[in-house]
């Protein structure tokens, strides 16, 4: 894990949908069982690789999301693990009916990954800019929701979901992310990782903000403030004893998101606080907005979701104590 003053917040020499392409062929390539199924993307999250490599195992269902988890379904009815990837807001809101019937009601066992997320949509502009997903997902009934940090959390939660039965939503982007952990590191579904020690302030994030909640640790430090960094990989089921330890800990919580405000990581801190630890909380996100063509970088400075806007909301919650 790379993480701490000395983190220099470099890309990863791999992007996402290279690391899920190669995982996933290394999944199969070690049990049969493992199917994976495209919505006609296979370009663009690079499982032209796992079809050449596992043919028998591939499924490309079209531009068909509702049917694909439906398919996925009938898979896993037969025993198959099937692996089903889209963007996010097709892999959700599009497919929502048949993911909650077809999949949770009837107890099937399907990994859902959703890329693109949030503003990392970029050109594709508000009608794929997912800002709800992780909310729909999380409203599902026994439903895992994991949003990952990089390439080597990706790798991992890959791996672990082919051994745990169920419905598993992992939230991804495609193109490169900020290198936050090693290959070794070990992660435990359902745990939160402490990036960075602090007793001012607690910064709770998940995804591409995690980098973007460490950099903000480290403006914050210049000015005397010390904010701990937890990496919230999992949104449901959520780290309750890390929270409230942290709640305890601080006295402040800030949540940060690439995400809806609303039902995302901030809604599920909220809950845990409201119920077990009553604490000061801010919660950074997508603010009832849809969204918008951009870069990354200009979308981010347009929702808030910089380092900057980050320190100084933090600095107004800390004020305000």
């Amino acid at each position: 894990m790379r993480t701490g003053a000395s983190m220099t917040y470099e890309l990863d020499q791999i992007e996402m949908r290279e690391a899920y392409a190669g995982t996933l062929i290394e999944i199969a390539q070690k049990n049969s069982e493992v199917i994976a199924l495209e919505a006609d993307l296979m370009s663009a999250i690079s499982t032209n690789k796992f079809k050449a490599a596992c043919p028998d195992q591939f499924v490309n269902c079209g531009i068909m999301e509702a049917n694909m988890v439906g398919v996925a379904a009938g898979l896993s009815l037969t025993g198959k693990i099937p692996y089903l990837h889209t963007f996010a807001s097709f892999a959700t809101r599009r497919a929502f009916d048949q993911l909650f019937i077809s999949g949770a009601y009837a107890k099937l066992n399907i990994k859902i990954l959703g890329s693109d997320a949030g503003v990392t949509s970029e050109h594709n502009g508000g009608t794929h800019m997912p800002f709800e997903d992780i909310g729909l997902v999380r409203i599902i009934p026994g439903a895992t929701v994991i949003e990952v940090s990089d390439a080597a959390m990706l790798a991992s939660m890959l791996r672990q979901v082919e051994q745990i039965y169920g419905i598993h939503y992992i939230r991804t982007i495609r193109k490169k992310a900020v290198k936050i952990y090693d290959e070794h590191t070990d992660f435990e579904i359902g745990k939160g990782k402490v990036l960075r020690e602090g007793n001012d302030v607690t910064l709770i994030a998940s995804g591409i903000m995690v980098a973007e909640a460490l950099q903000t640790a480290d403006i914050l430090a210049k000015e005397g403030i010390g904010a701990a960094v937890i990496d919230m990989f999992t949104i449901k089921p959520i780290d309750r004893d890390l929270i409230i330890k942290y709640a305890a800990r601080t006295g402040a919580i800030v949540t940060i998101e690439n995400h809806n405000c609303i039902n995302g990581l901030g809604s599920a801190v909220a809950e845990v606080l409201a119920e077990h630890a009553p604490t000061r909380l801010k919660r950074i996100g997508i603010d009832e907005q849809f969204g918008r063509v951009g870069t990354t970088d200009y979308l981010k400075e347009y929702y808030g979701l910089t380092k900057e806007h980050i320190a100084r909301k933090t600095k107004e919650l800390l004020g305000n104590r």
